[in-house]
């Protein structure tokens, strides 16, 4: 793959400002976006089949632009000038992240990619989106790096996971957090009958003010909150589990009519590559991005940043998805048994093109060289 040589730029800020940010956008309501997804068939039409795409070009179109939903990597391009490796083509830049605005953004025409976990490419597709993953990362030793603990409600007396029985426990249906709720219940051997399910969207602090008022016995907590949780209700007995999952996709997906064309398709290829390196700085540049993404941009306390830094451990973007894929398909066979969907094949919504690129460039970046 080439690209065509930068312009000379007097700073990675000025020459990342020439991007246009696409803002809040999406005036469409939700209500009218979520009404229109009913049934299994793919919007539009037939799935696109994998073989009527055409092989990636090797260089991106002049004229050709995409519209992103990446916020903490928008971050992470500019602290690290890698924002460099976009120019030639126009990248506009969201403040788009989770599934639900990701998909309704996608279903609006107003972007070409977002950042998700492994929920959402599945529930899209359910609701009639054909879409495609064209990245893929994780954390190594992922099982004692978990995205989520297991928060529990002060005297709810949950000491381990089979104890969640009878139990009231947050979930959010079209969500990572739905979907690990589920698996637990599994691991536990229990049955959603064997609990109260109470539907919450897991949107800021919802679950942990859930908590501490006992609206729930159990939610997932994920990030910084797991950490403040303990800090403001450990002392009325609040507690947090460790669930022995894995919990650590962390995607890019594009609609497949998007990827359908082979201008934009280039261009995600080269975001797709931009987007393995830049893994790679951050993993090797931990007080920077401590200082420049959690500090400066998020508002977080340099504790807090730090937790987060520490709780992520180090990077795995594999060249390879079929561990990936296996992995997925055994997340949808649970969905579709446990919420009654249709059977999908986790295969079908990834777009091989794109397989090696972010892997690769991840692995190069830590050499040292040319990725």
């Amino acid at each position: 793959m080439t690209f065509p040589a930068p312009p000379p730029q007097t700073s990675h800020r000025a020459a990342f400002s020439r991007r246009r940010a696409l803002g809040a956008l999406l005036a469409v309501p939700a209500v009218g976006l979520l009404s229109a997804c009913g049934g299994t068939a793919t919007a539009g039409g037939a799935r696109i089949s994998q073989g009527a795409l055409e092989p990636l070009a090797a260089s991106v179109p002049a004229g050709t632009s995409i519209k992103v939903g990446d916020p903490s990597i928008k971050v992470a391009l500019e602290l690290s000038g890698l924002v460099k490796d976009l120019d030639g083509f126009t990248v506009e830049f969201a403040n788009i992240s989770g599934g639900p605005q990701t998909t309704e953004a996608f279903r609006a025409n107003a972007l070409d990619v977002g950042s998700v976990a492994d929920i959402p490419p599945i529930h899209a597709t359910w609701t009639g989106l054909d879409v495609r993953i064209i990245a893929a990362g994780y954390r190594q030793d992922a099982v004692n790096h978990p995205i989520y603990e297991l928060g529990v409600a002060p005297g709810a007396g949950i000491g381990k996971l089979e104890e969640l029985r009878g139990k009231k426990v947050a979930y959010s249906p079209g969500q990572a957090q739905g979907a690990l709720v589920l698996r637990i219940l599994d691991k536990a051997g229990l049955k959603q009958e064997d609990v109260k399910l109470v539907e919450l969207p897991s949107t800021g602090d919802a679950y942990a003010t859930a908590l501490a008022s006992k609206q729930v016995d159990a939610a997932p907590l994920g990030g910084v909150q797991i950490k403040r949780y303990l800090a403001k209700y450990k002392a009325d007995g609040a507690t947090t589990l460790r669930h022995g999952l894995r919990d650590d996709p962390s995607l890019l997906y594009s609609p497949a009519k998007v990827l359908a064309d082979p201008a934009k398709a280039a261009a995600l290829a080269a975001y797709a590559k931009v987007w393995g390196k830049a893994q790679r700085w951050i993993e090797d540049h931990p007080a920077e991005w401590l200082d420049g993404y959690y500090v400066k941009d998020q508002g977080l306390s340099r504790e807090d940043g730090q937790y987060l830094i520490d709780a992520t451990g180090k990077r795995d973007l594999p060249t390879s998805w079929t561990e990936a894929i296996a992995r997925h398909q055994e997340t949808i066979d649970l969905l579709s048994r446990e919420q009654k969907k249709p059977q999908l094949k986790a295969a079908d919504l990834y777009d091989t093109r794109f397989e090696a690129i972010a892997g690769t460039a991840f692995a190069s970046a830590a050499k040292g060289g040319a990725a």
